[in-house]
């Protein structure tokens, strides 16, 4: 006599369960299970398809809670299909198929699922036959087999991540095919996000209090995930108006307008940095006081730098080797009616600075920046030579609290060596890339995708600003 074989316990299902869909950020959904629908069913509202004909993928928002519509979490995903799906009540809709890892009780599996607007529905949710196999098996008078969820993981805002979803980025510059345009969208891509470049000056916005919008070529922008500003010093004030109108839209912005504009006035910023005490170069202001000699001992007489505030990349900034040179240089920029800093010479840093990037409250790269022969500014655009170099513990910790007091997710901090310590030059809220790239080697583009990863907001509250 022989034994027959014991067949395996089969995974039961009830009609109605508990799942999560981590891949959409979406940790509790209370499903249908529907074997009479061959294809699982997803609530999504406002669907926007995105990406490149060869990788297209489409974003939506999901209501998880049928009795909360104020909760939406933004998804989005891989288009795998797009096909015509007849519901129960026999309409015929053209649904979007995605796939996505479902995980019910103590297991996942990958599974197709159509979108479409489920507000009317019981169930957020339909499981199909397809998402079935045969070690499962469905108790139609049982509920909720494999356990209890909440949707009060959703009461906490939360951060997504690269692995729960693509992103839509869009890069605000005047130069799209500069270097620090194309490493970023080439890490962006190679994450399996989908990143643009859009013109500041093309940019124009409709600003009321209920859907403000920026239109771009005669028509409303898309919904972006993150904008990263990249916006040229003349185009300032417009370009921060362009990233406010984004912040009222609820999109993520990496460096908020505030903290760009604190940054581009070098007064101000001297201003906030010192008042936290961080060490900068002696520095004075003025404009209606004709004590030249006066401004000249604020700062320990010369040489001096006399520095225009609009002054980018290095232009704008020159040495005033005597007192007789810097006295004429502050009358000649008082006859222009300009707004200018005079600032101590730190005879120490012999011509050079230290550039520290920091992204997401860290240091990810440095640099030492050597002006050419003959001249005393580091900048690079100004023919100065980088090189790696290795950060002392408080040029690491003064990089980190000048971002962290402007309130930048990326910058570029400045700082010169001097005999009494770090001292900030300057801090860039657009540094460019290839400098720090090529010094160091380092993968600083993929630094910044992955900030944005890690602060793009999946779970927002309806009234909540993005």
């Amino acid at each position: 006599m022989t034994n027959a074989p014991i067949e395996p316990t089969k995974f039961r299902l009830g009609w109605e369960e508990w799942l999560a869909l981590p891949d959409l950020g979406l940790p509790a959904i209370k499903a249908k299970i529907d074997t009479g629908a061959k294809t699982s069913a997803l609530h999504a509202v406002r669907v926007e398809p995105f990406g490149s004909e060869a990788k297209p993928q489409v974003r939506f928002i999901m209501h998880p809670d049928p009795d909360d519509p104020t909760i939406e979490v933004v998804c989005s995903a891989r288009v795998k299909d797009r096909r015509s799906v007849t519901s129960s009540n026999g309409q015929t809709e053209l649904r979007y198929i995605i796939q996505a890892n479902a995980t019910i009780g103590d297991k996942t599996m990958p599974i197709d699922i159509s979108l479409t607007n489920r507000e009317t529905m019981g169930y957020r949710m339909l499981l199909g036959r397809s998402a079935i196999d045969d070690g499962m098996i469905v108790s139609p008078t049982e509920s909720f087999l494999q356990g209890q969820l909440s949707y009060s993981v959703y009461k906490k805002r939360r951060k997504s991540s690269v692995k729960q979803r693509p992103l839509r980025i869009g890069i605000l510059t005047q130069s799209p095919s500069n270097y620090s345009n194309r490493r970023m969208i080439e890490a962006a891509e190679s994450r399996g996000h989908t990143i643009d470049c859009i013109y500041t000056s093309r940019c124009y916005m409709a600003i009321n209090a209920h859907k403000p919008e920026v239109h771009y070529d005669g028509k409303p922008l898309e919904r972006y995930d993150a904008i990263i500003p990249r916006i040229g010093a003349s185009l300032t004030f417009y370009g921060m108006a362009v990233v406010r109108q984004f912040e009222a839209m609820g999109v993520y912005v990496l460096n908020r307008a505030n903290s760009i504009g604190k940054s581009r006035d070098k007064l101000l910023a001297h201003q906030l940095l010192g008042q936290h005490g961080l060490g900068m170069p002696a520095t004075a202001f003025a404009k209606s006081s004709r004590d030249t000699k006066g401004i000249l001992d604020l700062v320990g007489g010369s040489p001096a730098v006399v520095k225009l505030l609009e002054s980018t990349q290095g232009r704008g900034v020159v040495l005033a080797e005597t007192r007789k040179s810097a006295s004429a240089l502050i009358d000649a920029f008082r006859g222009l009616d300009a707004h200018f800093l005079v600032q101590e010479f730190v005879k120490e840093a012999a011509g050079s600075d230290i550039r520290c990037f920091v992204v997401n409250g860290k240091v990810v790269g440095s640099m030492m920046r050597t002006a050419a022969p003959g001249d005393f500014r580091s900048n690079v655009h100004q023919g100065g030579s980088v090189k790696t170099v290795r950060l002392t513990r408080d040029e690491r910790r003064a990089a980190i609290r000048a971002a962290k007091i402007l309130k930048l997710d990326v910058s570029g901090v400045d700082i010169l060596r001097s005999d009494s310590g770090p001292k900030i030059l300057e801090v860039n809220s657009s540094p460019g890339l290839q400098g720090i790239e090529q010094a160091t080697g380092k993968d600083i583009a993929g630094s910044i995708i992955e900030c944005i990863e890690a602060n793009v907001p999946t779970i927002y509250r309806v009234g909540q600003k993005g």
